[in-house]
C-alpha cells in the first residue's frame, strides 16, 4: 500500500509505477525466503496478468475502485486485484477478486488453484475483521464467537490465474495471503479517497466514513 501512496503522491498510475520500479526483466541476488534470486520479469508478469484480468485502467463507476498489489516469497510470485464499492455508512462490498500466481511448473493445477482460493479467503478474513484487543493486560477474545472468521456467505468468488511455466516448481503454501490486505486497502482508497493504514479494514473504514 505504501507503493500505492507513493504513486498517488507522484500522480502516476499505481501499476505503471510498480512496473517502472521493477524495470527490465533481470535476475537479482536475493538472500531471503525463496532465493537465491528475484526475477523482476516474473514479478512484472503476474502484476500485468492480474491487471489485465480485472480490467485495470477502466473507470469502474462512481463509488467503486480498483486496487492492486504483488509480492515474491518462497521462489514464487503472486498478485491480487480487487474491485470494491463503499456505501455512505462505510460498508464494503467486494465485486471482484482476482489472483495471479507464478510458482514455476505446476504439478497439480487444481491444488494450486484451491490453495490460492483458500489463502485469499484467509487473507480477507484477517484483513477485514480479525482483531485482538487487550484490557487490564489480558486478551479479551476467547474463541471464534468474539474472533469471527469470514463467513462463507460473505466470501467473494476468487478468480485464480496460473502462469504456465517450465521453470523449477516453487512453494505455493501461503502465496495467496500477503497481497490481499494491501490490494484491498488500495481499492478502498480508489473508491473513497480514504487511506486506511490499520487493520481490521472493515472497522477502520466505518470509522473513517463516519
Amino acid at each position: 500500500s505504501f507503493v500505492d501512496e507513493v504513486a498517488h503522491a507522484l500522480r502516476r498510475d499505481p501499476l505503471e509505477l510498480r512496473l517502472a520500479l521493477l524495470g527490465e526483466p533481470r535476475k537479482l541476488p536475493y538472500q531471503g525466503h525463496g532465493g537465491p534470486e528475484f526475477d523482476t520479469g516474473r514479478m512484472s508478469a503476474v502484476l500485468q496478468l492480474v491487471a489485465d484480468k480485472i480490467g485495470w485502467g477502466r473507470e469502474p463507476g462512481k463509488g467503486r475502485g480498483l486496487g492492486i498489489a504483488g509480492h515474491f516469497v518462497f521462489g514464487g510470485y503472486a498478485a491480487h486485484a480487487f474491485e470494491v464499492s463503499v456505501d455512505g455508512q462505510g460498508e464494503l462490498a467486494i465485486h471482484r477478486c482476482v489472483c495471479a500466481v507464478d510458482v514455476g511448473q505446476v504439478v497439480n493445477p487444481l491444488g494450486v488453484e484451491a490453495q490460492m482460493m483458500g489463502a485469499t479467503i484467509d487473507g480477507l478474513s484477517t484483513a477485514l475483521g480479525l482483531e485482538i484487543t487487550l484490557k487490564d493486560g489480558q486478551v479479551q477474545q476467547s474463541n471464534f464467537h468474539d474472533y469471527p472468521l469470514l463467513p462463507g456467505a460473505k466470501a467473494p468468488d476468487v478468480e485464480v490465474h496460473i502462469v504456465a511455466s517450465r521453470l523449477r516448481p516453487s512453494g505455493a503454501g501461503e502465496m495467496g495471503i500477503p497481497t490481499v490486505a494491501p490490494a484491498l486497502a488500495n481499492a478502498i482508497f480508489a473508491a473513497t479517497g480514504k487511506r486506511i493504514r490499520e487493520l481490521p479494514l472493515a472497522q477502520r473504514l466505518r470509522e473513517a466514513m463516519a
